[in-house]
């Protein structure tokens, strides 16, 4: 897999830290590092998979520019590396969609579409923009490039975890249309093979779950329902599920209850805003969904980008 991203010191994406929790893991009986996507740049890892895609763009494809369709996060990813990359970006975005989320990601210079997300088809208003305007489709994760730049957590999360002694048993993924869980299982797998990966989402939106149960894309009944805004995605991605059946093949979900929890749970002791989305994982764990006793787990925080106000009412 091809890992073009640079990190760290180098000047593009930040190489977040593997962070503990004594009442956490007192709490579950095991070691469990939290991976803080949340201190990413745009405030999710959706900037590592936006920018490795954008930065392969050879320079006559850049002139035209991106269009991208999200619900905020990879949004606001691909409008921060299209800024870096002096490239203009449009957006195609669900009205409903959290205001911090489309306000940000007009901040960065892109330029906001917004469409009604039970009755419009974002894929189709976003084909037809880039085809007017001689851009690229950027996708939020049906795509290599994207889900190779979203494996640089997974590779993060494998050197860090060696490098302090450490076997790695598990490890829980927040999936939306799963190019997270790709890139990372596809890292993961190739350093520590034993090392057993699943997916978590929010109950009722559990397409990945239902899916690797199945053996076939399976589709959630609802487009809207959930605090987990980012994680509303009606069915795993093609190329995503391909790679995540085989080297994931486990999931396990939350309540809207239990998300909520877990967001006052990494306000309070972890000292880390975190938007429901991105507190799936944390939340299973929470909750027991998984037998962590003398494991070593690392639960990835995927993203940070909650409306103050519904964060207010989560953490009150």
């Amino acid at each position: 897999m091809s890992m073009m991203l640079r990190c760290g010191s180098q000047g593009v994406a930040l190489r977040t830290p593997l962070i503990s929790s004594p009442v956490l893991d007192a709490q579950v009986g095991g070691r469990v590092l939290l991976k803080p996507e949340t201190l990413q740049r745009t405030g999710s890892f959706k900037f590592r998979g936006a920018y490795n895609k954008l930065s392969s763009l050879p320079a006559e494809m850049r002139r035209g520019g991106v269009v991208a369709f999200s619900s905020g996060n990879h949004a606001q990813g691909v409008a921060a590396a299209a800024k870096l990359l002096d490239m203009p970006a449009v957006i195609v975005m669900p009205r409903d969609a959290p205001r911090p989320k489309r306000e940000r990601t007009a901040a960065l210079g892109a330029e906001v579409v917004l469409y009604d997300r039970e009755r419009e088809d974002r894929e189709a208003i976003s084909r037809g923009l880039a085809q007017a305007r001689g851009a690229v489709l950027v996708p939020p994760y049906d795509d290599l490039m994207v889900i190779a730049g979203q494996g640089t957590i997974g590779r993060e999360i494998a050197e860090d975890v060696a490098s302090l002694g450490f076997e790695l048993d598990y490890v829980v993924v927040n999936a939306s249309g799963g190019g997270l869980a790709a890139g990372i299982a596809l890292a993961v797998k190739a350093r520590a093979p034993a090392a057993r990966i699943y997916t978590a989402e929010p109950s009722g939106f559990d397409d990945h779950a239902r899916s690797f149960r199945s053996g076939r894309r399976e589709r959630n009944p609802h487009l809207t329902g959930t605090i987990c805004d980012a994680l509303m995605a009606q069915t795993p991605g093609r190329l995503t599920f391909e790679i995540n059946r085989m080297l994931v093949g486990e999931g396990i979900t939350a309540t809207e209850e239990e998300v909520g929890r877990a967001v006052a749970f990494a306000f309070r002791e972890l000292k880390l805003v975190v938007e429901p989305g991105g507190a799936v994982g944390l939340a299973a764990v929470l909750a027991g969904r998984l037998d962590l006793r003398g494991k070593t787990t690392v639960v990835v925080l995927s993203g940070g980008n909650v409306d103050p106000e519904l964060f207010a009412r989560l953490v009150a």
